[in-house]
């Protein structure tokens, strides 16, 4: 417990100045952040087969260009380039033909890098665009997911009797989720209608708090539902006492998607 402490002390201290300062060193932290995960994402994935070492590199070259992609624009919108998605499938498709063994390299393979450079990459280039748009706005979609799943933890040690999802994440709990997502949409929804905007209707704020704060969750469980298919803990044991880059970033990733999705209602 206390080397967990201290490492979220730790990373507290770190991203913090970081997150006001934006710009470049927020960019830079974030890319940095893409490439991490895709690692962990192949990592898990070659307990079972090993990707060729080219198409590694080919993979994290991409991911870091797919985070890094429009991050001066000030719009908060996310405009994607087709030629970028074409050259991309054919890319991780067409060695298929060249190494001609589907043990060493075939369709599930590619499908699976693919996948992971646009999940990882498009994530967090969100999370770029957003901070650059408005510190407010990441800041709201921290509270989200840290307090959600803080008090999704607390509630379900507390009073949580009746499992949530058993097979993928014993520990939690019905109790907890409402816990969790009691707590997070009222403390999302105060900060969004005092700092972000009060002339919005407070009802239509709560809801799409709601829906975020059971997005945090459902996130967490997406991740958790990897971690079991792979017979894992962790993603890695980059941050000690934490996990990896995932275990971390697993609700604000899903969070994040889901809020770009419902960007124009709020």
């Amino acid at each position: 417990m206390k080397v967990k402490v201290l490492s979220a002390i730790f990373l507290i201290a770190f991203f913090v100045p970081i997150l006001i300062i934006g710009e470049v060193p927020f960019s830079i932290t974030m890319s940095i952040l893409s490439v991490a995960g895709l690692y962990e994402l192949l990592k898990v994935r070659e307990k079972k087969k090993k990707f060729p070492v080219i198409l590694k590199i080919c993979a994290y070259i991409i991911v870091l260009g797919l985070a890094l992609h429009n991050i001066n624009s000030i719009e908060f919108q996310f405009n994607f380039n087709y030629k970028v998605m074409s050259g991309l499938i054919f890319l991780f498709l067409a060695p298929m033909v060249f190494i001609n063994d589907s043990k060493k390299y075939n369709l599930n393979d590619a499908l699976f890098l693919i996948g992971s450079i646009l999940f990882m990459g498009l994530s967090f280039n969100l999370l770029i665009i957003t901070r650059n748009y408005d510190i407010n706005y990441i800041i709201y979609l921290f509270l989200i997911t840290t307090i959600t799943d803080t008090f999704a933890l607390f509630g379900g040690k507390l009073v949580g009797k009746h499992k949530l999802c058993e097979k993928i994440s014993p520990n939690k709990t019905f109790e907890g989720l409402v816990c969790g997502v009691f707590m997070g949409t009222f403390v999302s929804t105060c900060f969004y209608f005092t700092i972000i905007n009060s002339n919005i209707s407070l009802v239509l704020v709560i809801i799409i708090s709601l829906i975020l704060c059971l997005i945090s969750q459902l996130g967490d469980l997406i991740f958790s539902s990897i971690k079991r298919y792979y017979d894992i803990k962790d993603f890695s044991n980059i941050i000690p006492g934490h996990g990896g880059i995932l275990d971390r970033f697993d609700s604000l990733i899903c969070v994040t998607l889901a809020f770009i999705i419902l960007n124009g209602i709020i």
